[in-house]
């Protein structure tokens, strides 16, 4: 199950291929850059790094990298300040693509070019699957402990007849799935995550495509088995089952 440990784990593990792509010594912006991960480990291996990231971010409290909070709409940086523009499973959260685009674009040196890693529509179709056994696995694993505590309340009856349905929710949450990102549904995902939407959108907004390809590492949303599962073996999964991730280069357009 989910863990900020693992997150930052894998997030390390994309950073191999990030890196391959990156000019020696280039000024990079990371946006949305989570815990600052990647960010950190960029720096490390010689980059000029700033990050920023939306100050409601769900790891405000677990960053690992000086992050520069902003608006999620206008990057606090001056014209053409950037060689590379880089943003790891982010985009699809964002609600105005257009204005972030046109930002991106702005930031951008006249020879730059941004690097997005993108969820991919197999990320979707498993992250579903695997909600049912993660979900049988929080009722197992919960259940005994919420016993436990409604035993020691005043009304302690209703707490053990209540244990039941909570275990009982876990169970069926799976068989409502909750989108992932900011536009449609879990349904509708499989193709806004698939990797020809996101050409498209490119395309519209002003970037070609230099180079798309899988990132080649396995995982679900639900991050299912969890540490107990090496990154070589997540490797072999993706070629038979999908890439959890896809990587997009992209240029501004020179026709525009």
């Amino acid at each position: 199950m989910f863990t900020v440990e693992f997150l930052n784990q894998l997030r390390s593990a994309e950073v191999d291929t990030i890196a391959a792509c990156l000019p020696c010594g280039a000024r990079v912006l990371e946006i949305g850059a989570g815990t600052g991960r990647q960010a950190a480990d960029l720096r490390q291996r010689g980059f000029q790094v700033e990050a920023i990231e939306i100050a409601a971010s769900n790891y405000a409290q677990d960053r690992l990298f000086p992050i520069l909070d902003y608006d999620g709409r206008h990057i606090p940086f001056p014209d053409a300040t950037f060689d590379v523009i880089l943003s790891s499973n982010v985009l699809e959260h964002v609600a105005d693509l257009c204005q972030l685009h046109a930002e991106i674009r702005r930031t951008l040196r006249p020879n730059g070019f941004c690097l997005h890693v993108l969820p991919t529509h197999t990320w979707r179709f498993w992250s579903t699957l695997s909600a049912f056994p993660v979900g049988f696995q929080k009722a197992f694993l919960l259940t005994p402990s919420f016993w436990r505590r409604a035993k020691t309340l005043p009304g302690k009856l209703l707490g053990v007849i209540g244990a039941p349905f909570v275990a009982l929710a876990f169970i069926l949450a799976p068989f409502f799935p909750a989108r992932h990102g900011e536009r449609g549904n879990a349904v509708s995902e499989l193709w806004l995550f698939h990797p020809r939407w996101w050409r498209k959108n490119f395309r519209a907004n002003g970037f070609d495509i230099v180079s798309d390809s899988p990132m080649g590492i396995f995982y679900t949303g639900h991050f299912f088995f969890g540490r107990h599962s090496s990154f070589a073996r997540r490797a072999r999964w993706a070629k038979h089952m999908g890439s959890a991730c896809h990587l997009f280069k992209l240029r501004a357009a020179t026709d525009r």
